[in-house]
């Protein structure tokens, strides 16, 4: 099918990944070249330690990635909690690592970045209580961090945004850290792919729906998708009470098949009271961000900074 894509992000086609999902190894692959395509990211102004965390109970500690601005100061700073996508089974901290480098540098903000366990190795809940356990400590050693507790913010993009959202659902029913805000992009909510965008998007670049059903059926285990099993922590769309949660931003695009269940989340967190802005980014499709030089994607860009400055500083 033929989509009307803007122009800028339409060249970032090309970048998108050829191999199908079902390809685990060579996607996994695909990862550190991509990173090479880029080059080594920007450092400067930004202390970056890598270490780890208690894992839950009778797993494997989980790495997380600290970056803390340096020449700040005034007493704690906010977090922001980082959780990378990939469709819950490909995707790491080194992908993000520019992006965390910027959040951090732009907005003097620590930024803790997870690596949690991949799917269909590790399915649901595995992921979503490594990111769950890293976000607890973090903010338990807020302390020696210079971290203030009641400025926490999650962020997210893909699996990342509905990791994210499952994350504040999850600190909201367990009492955990007090979160200020959540950061959904593009975020992967709905594991029943009835909506119309996802009906309509087969073949659009960057994500559709033979991918989503793949991811799916790796994050929940064969079978489970779309059953009346499905914990509303592991597809947040499932969700009938979402009172109490924190202020949320979510980005759609328009040719994403993830699209109209971004929409209709922001539409049910309204519905329950709480502040929502949500941005449906013209022209674009599943990830065009990589495409930096496009007007749209540097737009997307600022809105994420402007967006977390606002939350996290006023």
């Amino acid at each position: 099918m033929a989509y009307a894509l803007d122009p800028e992000v339409a060249a970032a086609v090309a970048m998108m990944p050829g191999t199908p999902l079902t390809d685990l190894v060579a996607m996994r692959g695909m990862e550190s070249r991509l990173a090479e395509f880029f080059g080594e990211p920007d450092t400067s102004g930004v202390d970056v330690l890598d270490t780890t965390v208690p894992g839950p109970e009778g797993a494997p500690d989980v790495q997380v990635r600290l970056y803390t601005p340096q020449g700040v100061e005034g007493g704690p700073v906010p977090l922001v909690f980082n959780v990378h996508g990939g469709g819950f089974v490909i995707g790491s901290i080194e992908l993000d690592h520019p992006g965390c480098l910027e959040i951090c540098r732009e907005l003097g903000v620590v930024v803790a970045s997870v690596e949690y366990r991949l799917a269909p190795e590790n399915p649901y809940p595995a992921g979503l209580e490594d990111c769950y356990a890293a976000l607890t400590a973090v903010v338990a050693a807020s302390g020696k961090l210079g971290i203030d507790p009641d400025r926490v913010a999650l962020h997210g993009a893909s699996a990342g945004g509905g990791l994210a959202a499952a994350l504040a659902l999850l600190c909201r029913d367990r009492g955990g850290p007090r979160l200020c805000f959540q950061y959904l992009g593009i975020p992967e909510l709905d594991d029943r792919l009835g909506t119309p965008s996802m009906v309509a998007f087969t073949d659009t670049p960057g994500w559709n729906r033979p991918n989503a059903e793949i991811s799916w059926d790796a994050y929940l285990g064969p079978g489970r998708r779309g059953g009346d099993d499905v914990p509303v922590y592991a597809a947040p769309a499932r969700a009938t009470d979402l009172t109490g949660l924190p202020p949320a931003y979510i980005s759609v695009m328009q040719f994403d098949p993830l699209r109209d269940e971004g929409i209709a989340y922001a539409q049910a967190l309204l519905a329950a009271g709480v502040n929502v802005e949500l941005h449906l980014f013209p022209g674009t499709f599943h990830a065009s961000r990589l495409a930096r030089h496009a007007e749209v994607s540097r737009r997307e860009g600022a809105e994420e900074i402007a967006v977390l400055r606002r939350a996290l500083l006023g």
